[in-house]
């Protein structure tokens, strides 16, 4: 899934409108339906302002939905220095372990937020009947 999807699929959950986005992230309608659409592409700190937005960890957004884990390392000014797919096979152990519970936090919180999308779907559904 691609970022501006998950961005238009967590801000419908939310149930809030683009206007709302765009007002909560200083952007015009315009600026902000275009983030939506893939039209623009965000810089990360745009990126980490709409997860504050959603109330989850920048990281957690990006990986909605994703099976894979992308390591990103930066600098006091928020430069990224390095990029990793996790595939480096000269991790230790411990690293190995870290990364393991890392996932496995990430997965709890998925599931809790795939269970608030079901109340919010069903509810819905019982205003709607």
């Amino acid at each position: 899934m691609k970022v501006c999807e998950k961005i238009k699929f967590m801000r419908q959950v939310k149930e809030l409108s683009q206007e709302q986005m765009a007002e909560k992230l200083g952007l015009s309608l315009n600026g902000y339906a275009k983030i939506e659409r893939g039209e623009t592409n965000p810089p990360m700190p745009r990126i980490k302002q709409i997860a504050d937005v959603f109330e989850m960890d920048f990281m957690e957004l990006l990986n909605f939905g994703e099976k894979n884990v992308i390591f990103l390392t930066a600098n006091e000014n928020n430069n990224i220095s390095h990029i990793s797919n996790g595939s480096n096979s000269s991790m230790d152990l411990a690293h190995e372990l870290e990364k393991s519970q890392l996932l496995n936090d990430e997965k709890d919180k998925e599931i809790a937020l795939l269970k608030r999308i079901i109340e919010l779907m069903e509810a819905k559904n019982e205003v709607t009947t």
